[in-house]
C-alpha cells in the first residue's frame, strides 16, 4: 500500500502519491540515471520530497538530501563528491548557489513557472511511468562525518536478490520495534526531510500507513492541532520538539486530544532525563528513543519503562543487535567501563564511505562498526552514550562539525587559532561554543559570528565565542579542545 500524504492544504491519495514515484523513475530513467546512481535533493518538507524518497525504490538510485540552509560551497561539494546526476531544488534555494551546481548535472525547479522548462510539475506531467526492468530499492545517502573537516557519505551497499525480501521484511520488523511503523498506521513527520532518521522514518511510513501527515516545518501548537484532527498514532520528534512543546502554556495543552498516539519515535539526539520524564508525565508511556547513526542503523531502544528505571541511558539492544565496548588498547570493556562502542545490527545491510575506503576500514572491528561514541553497559545491558571520541557536535538534532567550521574561521583576518566544540545546552542539548586565538583582540565575538554566517549555514555559527590571546595544545601539537572545553564547564559551573 501507499500512504495517503497530507502536507499543509495539500492532500494526495496513495494512489496519486505512487503515480508520481512511477513517472518521476521514468523521468530519471530517461535523464540516463541507472541503477545505483545518485540523485540530490534540496527541497523543504513538501510533496515533492515525497516523491524523490518514493521513486527512488523504483528507479534503483540513492536520493542525497541537501540541507537547505547550506551554501552555495557546502553544496558544490556534496554535487561533486556524490557524483550526483539530477539535482531537484526549490527555486528560491537554487538562486543562492550561482555556479555550485556542476555542468553535466539536470535540475528540476520546485516552483520555477511553468514557462520554464526546468519547472519540476510541468516537466512531471510529461513524464510516462517507469516501465524498464526491476530495478534495486534504495534509499537515502546521508553524509555524516568526524574530525576531517568534510562530510563522508553513507553507502548502505545492496543485499543480494535472492536475500532482498527478507532484508527488507527485517528492516519493517526493526521499524516496527524501534519507530512503531506497522501496516495501516496514521503516522506525521514534524522534522526535516534532509535528517536521515526522519527521512527513512518517512519512507517506512509511505510504504506501510494508512496516511502520512507531514509537517512543512514544526510547530508545537501546531503539532498538538494536526495529531488531535487527524487521530495520529505514530509521531517522528527530537528532544528539543519536546521543549517547545512543554513551554506551551497548560491552557493550549489541554485544548487538544492527543489520546490517539500510542508510539512517539526519537532518535538523533540525547535527550535529557528530565525532559523526557516531562513528556511521560503528560503524554503517557508512549515515549520511545533510539540510539542511531546513518552508518549502523538503529542499535538501542529505551522504552518507557526503561527510561522512568534507567534514566540517561539509551536502552538495550533491538533483537539480536550485538554491542561491544572496547578500550583503547583493544581489550573488552566490563560493566560501567567507558570505551569506543562498536555495534552490529544485522537487520541493516553494511555500509562503506563514498570515495573513501581507509575511513570505512578505521571504522570496523571484525563485523561490527562504530562511529566514535564513547560509552558503557551496565550489568543489565543497558547502553549509556557518554561522550565521542570525534569532535561531532549534535545541537537540536543536527550533526555539526567543528573542523569544518574551523577551516572557514582561520582565514578570518586577525584569527591565528580557533577552535569549536560543543557545549551542553537547555534546549539544545548542545551549543557550539568558538575560542579565537587574536593576539591584541584584532577581532570580536560579534565579527566572528558574523563572518561565518556569511559563509556557511546559519546553525553552525557559535552561540558562543570567547577571544584569548593564544589556544592551549596537547603534546601532539593539536589544540587541547577537551582542556578548553572542561576549563568553560568548571567557570560555568
Amino acid at each position: 500500500m501507499t500512504a495517503e500524504l497530507i502536507c499543509g492544504d495539500l492532500r494526495r491519495s496513495g494512489d496519486e502519491v505512487a503515480d508520481r514515484a512511477l513517472r518521476l523513475a521514468g523521468g530519471l530513467a530517461r535523464f540516463g540515471v541507472e541503477d545505483g546512481d545518485v540523485i540530490a535533493v534540496m527541497l523543504r518538507n513538501g510533496p515533492a520530497f515525497i516523491d524523490a524518497i518514493q521513486s527512488c525504490q523504483i528507479a534503483g538510485c540513492f536520493y542525497c538530501p541537501i540541507n537547505w540552509h547550506f551554501k552555495a560551497d557546502e553544496v558544490a561539494y556534496l554535487l561533486n563528491d556524490s557524483s550526483a546526476k539530477v539535482l531537484i531544488v526549490e527555486g528560491d534555494l537554487l538562486a543562492t548557489l550561482g555556479d555550485a551546481v556542476p555542468a553535466g548535472v539536470e535540475v528540476l525547479v520546485v516552483d520555477a513557472g511553468a514557462d520554464d522548462a526546468r519547472d519540476y510539475e510541468r516537466w512531471l506531467a510529461q513524464q510516462a511511468p517507469y516501465d524498464g526492468p526491476e530495478r534495486t530499492p534504495r534509499a537515502h545517502m546521508a553524509y555524516t562525518s568526524g574530525t576531517t573537516g568534510r562530510p563522508k557519505g553513507v553507502v548502505r551497499l545492496a543485499p543480494p536478490p535472492e536475500l532482498r525480501a527478507q532484508m527488507a521484511e527485517g528492516m519493517r520488523e526493526l521499524c516496527r520495534i524501534a519507530w512503531g511503523i506497522t501496516p495501516g498506521v496514521r503516522a506525521m513527520v514534524t522534522a526535516p526531510l534532509y535528517h536521515s532518521a526522519p527521512t527513512s522514518f518517512t519512507q517506512q511510513a509511505i510504504q506501510q500507513a494508512e496516511m502520512l501527515v507531514l509537517m512543512p516545518r514544526f510547530d508545537a501548537e501546531q503539532t498538538l492541532a494536526l495529531i488531535a484532527e487527524h487521530r495520529i498514532e505514530v509521531v517522528y520528534l527530537v528532544p528539543i520538539m519536546y521543549v517547545r512543546l512543554l513551554r506551551l502554556p497548560e491552557e493550549v495543552r489541554a485544548k487538544y486530544d492527543i489520546s490517539s498516539v500510542r508510539f512517539v519515535a526519537s532518535t538523533g539526539a540525547p535527550c535529557a532525563p528530565e525532559v523526557k520524564q516531562a513528556m511521560l508525565d503528560w503524554w503517557g508511556d508512549v515515549i520511545f528513543e533510539t540510539y542511531a547513526s546513518s552508518e549502523t542503523g538503529m542499535v538501542t531502544l529505551q522504552d518507557p519503562q526503561s527510561a522512568r528505571r534507567k534514566p540517561g541511558s539509551v536502552g538495550r539492544p533491538i533483537a539480536d543487535t550485538r554491542i561491544r565496548v572496547v578500550s583503547e588498547d583493544g581489550r573488552e570493556c566490563g560493566v560501567g567501563e567507558p570505551g569506543v562502542i562498536y555495534v552490529r545490527q544485522p537487520m541493516v545491510p553494511d555500509f562503506t564511505y563514498l570515495n573513501n575506503d581507509a575511513a570505512r576500514s578505521k571504522a570496523g572491528l571484525d563485523d561490527l562498526a562504530t562511529v566514535g561514541d564513547i560509552g558503557y553497559l551496565d550489568a543489565d545491558g543497558y547502553l549509556y552514550v557518554c561522550d565521542r571520541q570525534s569532535d561531532m557536535v549534535i545541537s537540536g538534532g543536527v550533526n555539526i562539525y567543528p573542523a569544518e567550521i574551523e577551516h572557514v574561521l582561520i582565514t578570518l583576518q586577525g584569527v591565528t587559532d580557533c577552535a569549536v566544540f560543543g557545549v551542553p545546552d537547555a534546549e539544545y542539548g548542545e551549543s557550539l561554543m568558538a575560542v579565537v586565538a587574536s593576539p591584541g583582540g584584532k577581532v570580536s565575538a560579534e565579527q566572528v559570528q558574523a563572518f561565518i554566517r556569511e559563509q556557511m549555514a546559519g546553525y553552525k555559527v557559535p552561540k558562543r565565542v570567547e577571544v584569548v590571546d593564544s589556544l592551549p595544545r596537547d603534546d601532539n601539537g593539536k589544540v587541547a579542545k577537551r582542556r578548553l572545553r572542561d576549563s568553560w564547564l568548571q567557570a560555568s559551573a
